[in-house]
């Protein structure tokens, strides 16, 4: 009688689907589904989409599995092919991103220059900002979180996360401001 693999560590789930376990395939689906599945829902508000947007993230982690190095969250890892997913949707469909909370409602971008660029435009310009402050945009602004959660994440102050959200909305407003003006 053949017994099922008991799967306890992230490891042994990362190790169990590189080697094609069904059982272990399952579980890291079901332990990421809820996360992921709510991230997507926050950009599409329809469940059919974020379902196939989930589905074929989970599919790319599956074959991308490999490549993981154990290096930072694996939730994380995820979380971000799962948004390259969302991106991909959304280029597809050839649909702007309106999503990304980028305005401080006092002082908003041009509007035309923010409804011009894509998701995969804004990326960019967020990998120019320091590191501090682009993790906590993307904590905040991408992937949901509150302050008090950043704080708790990061080990800083609910201030400080505030502050390194106001310094990369500045930022990239300056940034998309300068793509507008040489794109249009």
């Amino acid at each position: 009688m053949r017994f099922k693999k008991q799967y306890t560590t992230e490891k042994e789930i990362i190790d169990g689907c590189l080697s094609n376990d069904r059982v272990a395939q399952e579980l890291l689906y079901r332990r990421y589904f809820d996360t992921m599945f709510r991230m997507c829902m926050r950009y599409t508000n329809d469940t059919d989409t974020a379902m196939e947007i989930l589905n074929t993230g989970f599919l790319r982690v599956f074959k991308k599995l490999d490549t993981y190095a154990f290096n930072g969250s694996f939730e994380g890892w995820i979380r971000r092919i799962v948004f390259h997913s969302l991106s991909d949707y959304f280029k597809k469909n050839a649909k702007p991103v309106y999503f990304l909370d980028i305005e401080d409602r006092d002082t908003p971008v041009k509007t035309n220059a923010l409804h011009n660029l894509y998701l995969e435009d804004i990326l960019k310009l967020v990998e120019l900002l320091p590191e501090a402050t682009r993790d906590v945009f993307y904590l905040y602004a991408i992937e949901g979180y509150s302050h008090v959660e950043i704080a708790k994440l990061n080990n800083i102050s609910v201030g400080t996360s505030k502050w390194h959200l106001s310094n990369a909305r500045q930022r990239l407003k300056q940034l998309i401001e300068t793509h507008y003006n040489h794109a249009g």
